[in-house]
């Protein structure tokens, strides 16, 4: 056995974590058996703390301490917008640009028929149920340019343009293959500023 099986367990655990590696893993592994048993405990209650607490909003599907999120329950929010968007950090990125006031919606994943990832397994049923109750004049879909993220907004702009006065994308001021949350302020502002009909 290379490890001992405590931090082989520690490591194949770690490596589930996105991005991260057998190599990364590995390091992450070490550097927490250095720190302080008073640190591990804090980041073990951290992740305890988040599991138990968090849930989603019961509107946008953001992530949200409370049943509906800080966002949703601002009354200075553009009610007749609604950004879609793939995943709750998506939400992050486009609020670290502090131009868009509307409202989000969170599909929590993309269309991949590959990966068996079909219109069922997103959140676009609450998405229609919203539509029917509030006064909106236009979704924005703000999906990444990669091939899911396209399939996703050309599914979505067929499904919503009957319902809604006006369907618009981002731009493609982001980086083909770019991810929402890498994106710098300046290129979404851009993307957001000269968003097109679909």
């Amino acid at each position: 056995m290379l490890f001992a099986r405590p931090l082989a367990e520690l490591i194949a655990e770690l490596e589930k974590l996105p991005g991260i590696g057998p190599k990364s893993a590995q390091r992450l592994a070490y550097h927490l058996l250095r720190v302080t048993d008073h640190e591990a405990n804090r980041l073990a209650d951290a992740i305890r703390n988040a599991k138990a607490k968090l849930r989603f909003c019961s509107q946008c599907q953001n992530i949200s301490e409370y049943p509906v999120c800080e966002i949703c329950q601002d009354g200075r929010r553009d009610r007749s917008t609604i950004c879609i968007v793939a995943e709750p950090r998506d939400i992050a990125a486009m609020e670290r640009i502090h131009e868009y006031k509307g409202l989000y919606h969170v599909l929590h994943g993309l269309l991949s028929p590959m990966d068996g990832v079909g219109p069922d397994q997103l959140r676009v049923k609450d998405l229609i149920g919203r539509l029917s109750s509030d006064v909106v004049e236009e979704i924005i879909l703000a999906t990444n340019p990669t091939i899911e993220g396209d399939a996703t907004a050309l599914y979505l702009a067929k499904l919503l343009k009957p319902i809604v006065s006006r369907v618009t994308r981002l731009a493609h001021g982001m980086p083909v293959g770019g991810e929402l949350d890498y994106a710098d302020s300046a290129t979404l502002l851009s993307a957001l500023e000269y968003r097109r009909e679909v």
